[in-house]
């Protein structure tokens, strides 16, 4: 069975750090695209960042442009998130996910994605 498993969430104070960690089991996602998403509560699940396959193209949201990274470690099989400057706006869970396709660009749209995680809570205080 395939799992996206998300972890490093938790509470953090604005203006503060954390970084996401994804790490898939069951199969790797090494030359595939990956991407975070986040849903706050009563809104819609919303692109946050993607990753090309091999890590070369990544692509962001405007709201976290300049203050979220998204990396990679394929001999890891793992996706990072390294989000600074946190705002309260940030609170939401936060979703790990991965095309089922090998060697696919950026992908911004939840339809672009085969596997989900099963999130991980984001909190950040005022």
């Amino acid at each position: 069975q395939v799992q996206l498993v998300e972890s490093g969430g938790g509470l953090v104070q604005a203006g503060g750090s954390l970084r996401l960690s994804c790490a898939p089991s069951g199969r790797t996602f090494s030359s595939s695209a990956m991407g975070w998403f986040r849903q706050a509560p009563g809104k819609e699940r919303e692109f946050v960042s993607g990753i090309s396959w091999n890590g070369g193209s990544t692509h962001y949201a405007d709201s976290v442009k300049g203050r979220f990274t998204i990396s990679r470690d394929s001999n890891k099989n793992t996706l990072y998130l390294q989000m600074n400057s946190l705002k309260p706006e940030d609170t939401a869970v936060y979703y790990c996910a991965a095309d089922g396709k090998p060697w696919g660009g950026v992908a911004t749209r939840r339809y672009e994605y085969d596997y989900w995680g099963q999130g991980t809570q984001v909190t950040v205080s005022s």
